[in-house]
């Protein structure tokens, strides 16, 4: 699996201004609705209901919020910088500034943690992190996302 099979161009934000967690999670909820035609309020109350399981915030600045929901056909993604780190309970107590929203379909099974384990992966490449971090534009981002796995085969 890409990553290039779970975004498009439209998935990314960069960059995100918001303040908060809940913020962050509505802005992603909306741009997730634009792309799935689902309704933004139950993309929103399907983060918020995983949040109180435990935080999506795997350290190092990075949130990987994801979901199942009815409706889907496919796996989405969305990727944001933020334009000022956030506090999201992450396991290692540190701010957040680059997010990946993944929502899957609610028989997604293997695919759903296939998806969940290389967005994983992607993000625990340090050079990756900075390059998305220094990037100011969407396109650049996506561009960056989506040629990380030709980097990694040659």
């Amino acid at each position: 699996m890409d990553i290039s099979d779970l975004i498009t161009p439209e998935g990314v934000i960069c960059p995100l201004k918001v303040t908060s967690k809940k913020q962050a999670l509505q802005a992603l909820a909306r741009q997730a609705a634009k792309i799935t035609d689902l309704d933004e309020r139950v993309i929103f109350d399907t983060l918020l209901e995983r949040e109180r399981l435990g935080s999506t915030g795997v350290g190092n600045g990075i949130a990987i919020p994801h979901g199942r929901l009815a409706g889907l056909t496919a796996l989405h993604g969305v990727f944001a910088t933020l334009a000022r780190p956030i506090h999201f309970d992450a396991v290692d107590d540190q701010p957040v500034d680059l997010m990946f929203l993944l929502l899957a379909p609610e028989s997604a099974g293997a695919d759903h943690l296939k998806a969940l384990a290389r967005v994983s992966r992607l993000l625990r490449d340090r050079a990756m992190c900075e390059k998305l971090r220094g990037a100011d534009r969407p396109e650049g981002v996506y561009g960056l996302l989506t040629s990380h796995r030709a980097s990694q085969a040659a």
